[in-house]
């Protein structure tokens, strides 16, 4: 996927929206400079499939030699997939972070969390801002 294809929450998570049986499907990462920002990942606790996800609920975390930082569903609804190779390749986040890096599928049920996701410009922007 390329990054400005993409949809971002002002907490560093990515999205790709696809339609899908009806619905829609948001697959779930976390951004370039997220991991950057994060430096030396030594962990990730990926979410569950099938847990309900409300939107900017904490579903996973990922931990540096830093930090422990929370991961946040942009969107709202059931999880569906999980990236679970992810977790004994930590370096996807950082290598391919809108490809090989995604964290997780999650089959929308309210699409009203989407409007308040930027668009590349307006992330480059606020991280540009937050430097």
């Amino acid at each position: 996927m390329k990054p400005e294809e993409l949809l971002y929450a002002k907490t560093h998570e990515w999205v790709a929206i696809e339609e899908t049986d009806g619905g829609k499907t948001a697959t779930i990462g976390i951004s370039a400079y997220a991991v950057e920002s994060l430096t030396d990942l030594v962990f990730i606790e990926l979410p569950k499939q099938g847990r309900t996800v409300a939107a900017l609920e904490s579903f996973c975390e990922v931990e540096s030699v830093k930090a422990v930082s929370d991961i946040y569903s942009p969107v709202a609804g059931e999880v569906t997939e999980v990236n679970t190779p992810l977790a004994d390749a930590l370096e996807w986040l950082s290598d391919d972070p809108y490809g090989a890096g995604w964290i997780a599928k999650v089959k929308i049920t309210d699409d009203a969390p989407l409007a308040g996701l930027l668009d590349y410009d307006a992330y480059q922007k606020m991280c540009a801002e937050e430097a």
